[in-house]
């Protein structure tokens, strides 16, 4: 069946109802905003949610980023913090970082700050969702992009050039690590300490809080730290 989508997303609203419009693709993949000309044919962007729906900008209450406790890309582009080694190797498998339906091996490195931090201006976010924090377990130390060193000076944000970015090297920082299972865990006191602090970390470097935390693959393995759509 056709329909005016737009008219019936507005009358919903007019309800007073909770819409929730999902985006697919990333930020870097980005037509406009991404690392061209390694990106898709559309606006992978928050503001893609408004020109694809007929929703105006003005009736967009909150945005919610998802971001793994890691970094992962698809394909090709660059990708500072990137691991060919075999900690590339164990986030890979440990997160089942294979494309569902083409079983091509995803590219895995340490979670990159400044790719958080852009992703939170670009989109405004409200709120993050960190998934995979279980797969970090066993680790002992995590590193943790800060910066790049590029050509000898330090970068805090995403540079706009890329042959910049093509050179870019991480500075990191490093945080301990955990060892405990936390997939039973439901409220950030019933994490580690040094997990805790490691998401506590993230959500100073990217700028958002952290909402919510994926504890593993199940569905209700989930810290809540606030409702996302009440």
């Amino acid at each position: 069946m056709v329909a005016d989508t737009s008219l019936l997303i507005a009358n919903l609203l007019d309800e007073g109802r909770t819409v929730v419009l999902e985006a697919a693709q990333a930020t870097l993949l980005d037509v406009d905003h991404g690392t061209y000309p390694f990106v898709t044919s559309s606006n992978a962007t928050a503001g893609g949610a408004c020109t694809g729906s007929g929703v105006p900008p003005t009736r967009i209450t909150g945005v919610i980023g998802v971001v793994k406790a890691y970094t992962t890309r698809v394909g090709e582009g660059p990708f500072p913090t990137e691991l060919l080694d075999e900690q590339g190797d164990r986030l890979r498998e440990a997160g089942a970082e294979f494309g569902t339906t083409t079983g091509r091996p995803r590219r895995c490195g340490w979670f990159d700050a400044v790719i958080g931090r852009y992703a939170t201006r670009i989109n405004g976010v409200t709120d993050y969702v960190l998934t995979k924090l279980d797969v970090l377990t066993g680790l002992e130390e995590v590193p943790v992009c800060v910066a790049y060193d590029i050509d000898g000076a330090r970068h805090e944000e995403l540079p706009a050039s890329q042959s910049q970015l093509a050179r870019a090297v991480p500075i990191y920082e490093t945080f301990p690590g955990w060892d405990e299972d936390i997939a039973k865990a439901r409220s950030l006191d019933d994490l580690p300490r040094t997990a805790r602090a490691y998401v506590a970390a993230l959500e100073d470097m990217i700028r958002a809080p952290i909402s919510a935390v994926g504890v593993g693959p199940g569905r209700d393995e989930i810290v809540t730290v606030r409702d996302l759509l009440g």
